[in-house]
């Protein structure tokens, strides 16, 4: 086993105004903090700005700067909100402007809305990591009514449930992280 830290990027899927994905991206990138071995880059697409227009030449700035935090994660957490029964365009803007940097590695899925709990939206996005080479972890959190389940100060209300949700979800990305860096260590993926 590697002592080498798992590096994780958390992807914030939401940027629309008023959002609530920095309550729900900050709990979770600190219980992969507590989870131990686990390297946390949180990465905001409302800060990130990838343009929806996909020119190539030249490539866009916003892109350009986005792939070294992309490319150095060896895992993933998604989180992201459902809208209209699917995940938001950010996120399918965010995924279709890289390729390789999603290749071999591990995603892990932190979803909220209604009564769905953005679970519709987690299930889409598998099939969408599934065409990039990605493996999705089978663990999710999913909060239901999400506005209702966290107090003011962004703290979980049921956070015995929440947080052991959270760690059964760590340790699968944790094994599939540590698995597939080792693989791509030892022979480069073939797409």
């Amino acid at each position: 086993m590697s002592h080498t830290p798992i590096r994780v990027a958390v992807i914030m899927g939401s940027t629309r105004d008023g959002r609530f994905i920095p309550t729900i991206s900050e709990w979770i990138a600190e219980q992969a903090r507590q989870h131990g071995g686990l390297d946390v880059d949180v990465v905001d697409l409302a800060e990130a700005r990838l343009p929806d227009v996909m020119t190539f030449d030249p490539m866009p700035d916003a892109v350009t700067a986005l792939a070294p935090r992309l490319r150095a994660a060896d895992a993933f957490i998604v989180v992201t909100p459902e809208y209209n029964h699917s995940f938001p365009a950010p996120v399918k803007t965010a995924i279709d402007w890289y390729h390789e940097e999603w290749q071999a590695k591990p995603v892990a899925f932190v979803s909220y809305g209604g009564m769905s709990g953005g679970l519709r939206a987690v299930e889409q996005l598998r099939q969408v990591f599934a065409e990039l080479h990605a493996t999705t972890v089978r663990e999710t959190v999913s909060f239901h009514n999400a506005w209702d389940r966290f107090d003011a100060e962004g703290r979980p209300l049921d956070p015995e449930s929440v947080n052991a949700a959270a760690k059964a979800m760590l340790d699968q990305l944790s094994w599939w992280a540590e698995a597939l860096r080792e693989a791509r260590d030892r022979r480069p993926y073939a797409a």
